[in-house]
């Protein structure tokens, strides 16, 4: 078993098993031939995470600490049938959530502004909009938007919108297909992404997606920069009409000199929406149970693919 966090510093692992740490070093702590199940290291680039997976060669499971799974599926197409892809949802729930409200709040307070006027010590008051009273649409209704909703609730908003992939019924109210988004769109004061980045949802928030939201709406998206088509979302930001919230961006990094650094209206942070205090101990958790499941022969949780 691969894994990028110590298995010393992880209670609880079925002693059954055999472990070994890599998280991406250069060196390989064992033959990849004899890893059975591969835990990617987390916040490395692709090259560096699909570096081993030609010669794992008995490999059964390939477990992501990610919701999301871009950066490593076309990779799958390589190894042998039967490989099981697992990602972490769940893993970072609370503190994307909590990242997209940091966003929608410090976009619509103007925060961005204070702290250039406090670096310049000027007093820049004036009258900014709230959260209070506002329709907000999640684009992506899953685990993440969810939680979402969930820190949204104390904040009286007018409305909440869900949309994903199908639809169907919450506690909260229904979950509309995407295609009620030409629908939706135009109702919506905030419009928070954070669907998975596939093939269907490449570009998604385009030109057509992008004309349709409200004058002065806010767009935050904290799922993948390529859901975005950044030439259309620049042509919105430049005019004024639109505000945006990005903790993702496509290209991602941002290269030096990108329009996208000083378009107004908008507030970028540097994809921090997993990497927290909270991430550890839920890792930790996920990749206990899942080896248990593993070493048990049972189902594993999460399951998003299998190769063959």
């Amino acid at each position: 078993m691969w894994l990028p966090i110590p298995p010393e510093e992880i209670d609880g692992l079925p002693d059954t098993l055999e472990y070994a740490h890599w998280d991406g070093g250069e060196d390989f702590p064992t033959d990849p031939a004899r890893c059975a199940f591969y835990c990617v290291p987390y916040m490395k680039p692709p090259q560096v995470c699909t570096r081993p997976l030609p010669a794992m060669t008995n490999l059964r499971v390939v477990q992501t600490l990610t919701a999301g799974i871009d950066h490593i599926k076309p990779a799958l197409a390589d190894l042998a049938p039967g490989v099981r892809l697992c990602n972490a949802r769940g893993v970072h729930d609370a503190s994307t959530a909590e990242l997209a409200l940091t966003l929608i709040l410090a976009s619509l307070r103007g925060v961005p502004d204070f702290v250039r006027g406090q670096d310049a010590e000027e007093w820049r008051s004036g009258f900014r909009p709230a959260l209070a009273d506002k329709s907000v649409l999640i684009v992506g209704y899953g685990a993440i938007g969810s939680a979402i909703e969930d820190r949204l609730v104390p904040f009286e908003c007018e409305r909440v919108a869900r949309v994903a992939r199908s639809p169907r019924t919450t506690e909260r109210g229904p979950v509309h297909p995407i295609d009620e988004l030409p629908r939706l769109l135009p109702e919506a004061d905030v419009v928070v992404l954070v669907t998975p980045l596939t093939e269907a949802t490449r570009g998604l928030a385009g030109t057509e997606f992008l004309s349709r939201m409200k004058d002065g709406a806010l767009l935050v998206n904290v799922s993948r920069g390529g859901v975005v088509d950044t030439k259309a979302l620049l042509t919105e930001l430049e005019s004024g009409r639109l505000r945006a919230a990005l903790d993702v961006t496509d290209p991602e990094p941002l290269p030096v000199g990108h329009p996208l650094w000083h378009a107004p209206g908008v507030l970028i942070s540097p994809h921090v929406g997993g990497p927290t205090s909270a991430f550890l101990p839920r890792a930790k958790r996920l990749l206990r149970d899942q080896l248990h499941r593993y070493a048990r022969g049972e189902s594993l949780a999460h399951l998003v693919a299998t190769t063959g």
